[in-house]
């Protein structure tokens, strides 16, 4: 009788114990908001494959628009309905490269700044992560100042900043063969794509990841056909000459990830 009563209870642990693991990977939800430096490439659906490849399910979506500024999606109330609507548990916003240098004028500084205040207090208003992602100046001088408003920049919002522009420096020139940038010189290519996701990784997680993955969804050049609307990272693209896979192997993942672990901090 009581063998029986053991054997029941272990049987009882054990789908407690699965019915927590089931609840556990249950995808978490993140929001990207931003301009062609998040959409080129599909830095929301490269980070999704990576985390679920890692360990750690995430369903992406995002609001993205080439050019797009946060004051106009602050305007436009986008990121609100979203975050009402979607309920994310993480929300990832990226400015456009020369607003925090205050280009054209010192207005853009100002409202930059206010929009990211803004924003991240109606994602911790919604119970959410809320994240800046760096953008990035290839000039050393303007690259540092770029870093130096945007940590001050995030610092004022109270969120915390993933920085890109002086690791992304410190990277291209260890491995200046590798695909940093796209056709173009300026957006990313698959290389800062996997920079970017890696870093987002590590704030997010608190984890480097060691895994490599398939992106299988759209995967964005600088003519993408999309709008300010919010989508599913993988939904079908508008443009349909769009390339839909990629590929990080091992071996790429955790070459990135030995040089940010290796860039001064």
């Amino acid at each position: 009788m009581r063998r029986w009563i053991v054997q029941v209870a272990m049987l009882f642990a054990l789908a407690t114990s699965a019915a927590a693991s089931n609840v556990t990977q249950e995808p978490e939800r993140a929001l990207f908001v931003g301009n062609s430096l998040v959409y080129v490439g599909n830095l929301p659906a490269t980070f999704a494959a990576m985390s679920q490849a890692n360990g750690q399910p995430v369903h992406s979506q995002m609001i993205v628009k080439g050019g797009a500024r946060l004051n106009e999606r602050l305007a436009d109330g986008a990121v609100h309905g979203a975050l009402n609507t979607e309920r994310p548990a993480i929300l990832v916003l990226q400015e456009q490269g020369g607003a925090l240098l205050c280009w054209p004028d010192k207005q853009a500084c100002v409202q930059s700044q206010a929009a990211l205040k803004a924003l991240a207090q109606a994602g911790r208003d919604s119970g959410t992560r809320v994240f800046l992602l760096g953008s990035y100046q290839s000039h050393p001088r303007a690259s540092a100042e770029l870093v130096k408003q945007e940590a001050a920049a995030a610092a004022q919002a109270g969120i915390p900043y993933v920085e890109i522009s002086e690791v992304l420096r410190s990277a291209s020139t260890a491995a200046p063969e590798l695909p940093w940038f796209a056709t173009d010189g300026m957006h990313p290519g698959p290389a800062l794509t996997l920079l970017d996701a890696v870093q987002l990784h590590r704030a997010v997680h608190g984890r480097y990841p060691e895994r490599g993955f398939t992106v299988d969804a759209p995967i964005y050049g600088t003519k993408s056909g999309l709008d300010a609307t919010l989508r599913d990272a993988n939904a079908p693209a508008p443009l349909s000459d769009t390339p839909t896979r990629i590929t990080y192997s091992d071996a790429e993942v955790q070459r990135i990830t030995a040089m940010l672990q290796a860039t001064p901090r």
